[in-house]
């Protein structure tokens, strides 16, 4: 398993082999073993599937608070994204801080986004499948979103904002201002 940490060290980029022959390819996606190597210990307890019929489909960001905030380790199996995790906990050093990465079919990368930040990615082809691994359950009143094109945060999507394909939700966050407290940052 390759491991890359990005700028923000705990967002983490892994890639898995894949074996391929005549018939195709065989990869072991999630291994405990290497994911604790990797420093990703926490036991996943939901697995979300999305799929986005159109190019520039924005989902984010969003996250849960606390006791349900959680960790997410994303891949594609269709497609491609831009995976963006900004830094939502306050008083750490990359507190409002956000990295990217591409995630897609082809180079079978995943992300992982640990709990107390935002999450959010745009689809880079139509029909793309998403698969993430949840490390705390669902629940709905622990929901909260910020604005994806949020000017506080900057973030450099790629794509042009008019083409964004959002739902209701989505459209209606606020800004990341909204998110001061939200988490909190424990060094070390």
């Amino acid at each position: 398993m390759k491991v890359v940490p990005l700028s923000i060290p705990e967002v983490i980029l892994l890639t898995p082999p894949r074996f391929g022959d005549n018939r195709g390819f065989f990869s072991e996606t999630y291994n405990y073993d290497a994911m604790a190597k990797a420093g990703l210990t926490e036991p996943f307890v939901q697995d979300n599937q999305s799929l986005s019929r159109q190019k520039g489909v924005v989902r984010g960001l969003h996250c849960q608070l606390d006791p349900y905030a959680q960790g997410k380790l994303v891949r594609v199996t269709k497609g491609a994204i831009w995976d963006v995790a900004v830094d939502a906990r306050t008083n750490s050093p990359t507190y409002g801080k956000w990295v990217a990465a591409e995630l897609s079919a082809e180079n079978w990368s995943q992300l992982w986004i640990p709990p107390g930040f935002l999450h959010g990615f745009v689809t880079l082809q139509e029909e793309t499948e998403v698969l993430y691994k949840c490390t705390a359950l669902y629940n709905k009143s622990s929901e909260r979103s910020v604005k994806w094109d949020c000017p506080e945060l900057n973030i450099e999507w790629p794509i042009d904002p008019q083409n964004a394909v959002l739902s209701e939700k989505d459209l209606a966050a606020p800004g990341f201002s909204a998110a001061k407290g939200w988490f909190s940052y424990n060094k070390g």
